[in-house]
C-alpha cells in the first residue's frame, strides 16, 4: 500500500508535468553536493525548478499525463529541469554546466508535450531563445529603416550644401 506522502508527492509532479513547458530528464549522479548545488544556483537564477524524484513516482506521474516517453529516462539517478516560461532555457543552462563538468546527461525531453530523445538535446542548446529572437527581428526590423534614414539625410545635407554655394555666388 502506497504511503500519504508518496501519493501527495505523485500528485504534485503530476502537477508540474502537466504546467511546465519544458521537462528536461537528468542523470546527476557523480556531481558532489558542491556541484550540484551550483547547478541548482544556475537553474534557480535562470527560473527553471530543478528536482530530484523516485523513478518509480515519476513513471506513475508521466502516465498521469497520458505522456509517451522512453523507458531510458527511468533507468538510474533522475533529476528533471522543469521550465514554465521558456522551453530553450534548461538546454542552456545544462550546456554552460557541462563545459566545465561532465555531468549532467540528458536522458530525455519533454518538449512542449512532444517526448525528445537525448540525442536532441545538442540542437535545443543551440537554438535561439524567444527574447534573443526578438532582438535579432527588430534589429533586422531597423536596419532598412536606419538606411533609408542616412540616404535621405545624406540627399538633404546636398540639397543644403547647394543652396548655401548659390547663397555664397549671389551675395
Amino acid at each position: 500500500m502506497p504511503s500519504e506522502i508518496n501519493i501527495r508527492n505523485v500528485e504534485i509532479l503530476t502537477e508540474k508535468l502537466s504546467k511546465a513547458k519544458a521537462i528536461y530528464f537528468t542523470d546527476y549522479l557523480g556531481l558532489n553536493v558542491g556541484e550540484i548545488t551550483n547547478l541548482r544556483r544556475n537553474f534557480f537564477l535562470s527560473g527553471i525548478e530543478y528536482c530530484v524524484t523516485k523513478n518509480s513516482l515519476l513513471k506513475l506521474a508521466i502516465e498521469n499525463n497520458d505522456f509517451k516517453v522512453s523507458d531510458e529516462i527511468f533507468d538510474g539517478s533522475t533529476a528533471i529541469a522543469f521550465s514554465y516560461e521558456e522551453s530553450i532555457t534548461p538546454a542552456k543552462v545544462i550546456k554552460r554546466f557541462t563545459k566545465d563538468h561532465d555531468l549532467p546527461l540528458v536522458k530525455g525531453i519533454l518538449f512542449e508535450g512532444d517526448y525528445l530523445p537525448k540525442e536532441e538535446f545538442q540542437t535545443l542548446a543551440e537554438m535561439l531563445s524567444r527574447d534573443e529572437l526578438l532582438a535579432k527581428f527588430a534589429m533586422m526590423l531597423s536596419s532598412p529603416l536606419q538606411k533609408l534614414a542616412s540616404t535621405l539625410n545624406g540627399q538633404m545635407l546636398k540639397v543644403i550644401g547647394l543652396l548655401n554655394s548659390i547663397k555664397d555666388e549671389k551675395s
